[in-house]
């Protein structure tokens, strides 16, 4: 299932929104980097999927704008180091 990841700039987050359930990445914007400080998932979208969904989103975002990630959450920072194909996002 593929969604839609909005960046709620007024909130300082990433979102994916399914079934009425919110993932989302909270993050802060240095320049050309974007540290990713926290990742959560409702608890009816955990175990779904949601939260890696929402990773490649903020992933494929950073690429497009030429950013590089810093991630702080330990699950970006897992996220990352399991996805070969944006290891070079890794600042």
């Amino acid at each position: 299932m593929s969604n839609t990841i909005r960046d709620n700039a007024a909130h300082r987050r990433f979102e994916l929104e399914r079934n009425g359930h919110i993932a989302f990445a909270n993050y802060e914007r240095r320049g050309s980097d974007l540290v990713i400080r926290h990742v959560e998932a409702a608890i009816p979208l955990r175990g779904t999927g949601a939260a890696g969904e929402l990773m490649k989103g903020v992933a494929e975002i950073a690429r497009s704008e030429g950013l590089k990630i810093t991630p702080l959450c330990g699950y970006a920072w897992a996220w990352i180091k399991r996805h070969k194909e944006y290891r070079d996002l890794l600042n």
